[in-house]
């Protein structure tokens, strides 16, 4: 989605990436994969758990989700993995804004 990130800021939408890793090393791990959009640590599994996606494939790890939140806070739509790397294409995603 890194090159795909302008899609989306002319649908005026907001990317952002969570990732299992510890709060100092998130800049890293943006920095390493030229994210583009805010990345927001999830350590301690707290988000993850709380839209259900983590464990769900038996390897104690966040499963691949999309999750569109409108600007009321409500979920439009959700897509949940079915393994470590299924994603929906990016047109899939933009298609539902």
């Amino acid at each position: 989605m890194q090159n795909e990130y302008s899609r989306f800021q002319t649908k005026n939408a907001e990317i952002i990436a969570l990732v299992v890793e510890p709060q100092k090393n998130v800049k890293a791990v943006s920095d390493r994969y030229h994210y583009p959009y805010p990345v927001l640590s999830d350590a301690d599994h707290a988000v993850s758990s709380a839209y259900g996606i983590y464990n769900l494939l038996n390897d104690k790890r966040a499963t691949p989700s999309i999750f569109i939140v409108d600007e009321d806070g409500f979920i439009t739509w959700t897509y949940v993995g079915q393994h470590a790397n299924d994603r929906p294409s990016v047109q899939k995603i933009l298609d539902q804004l």
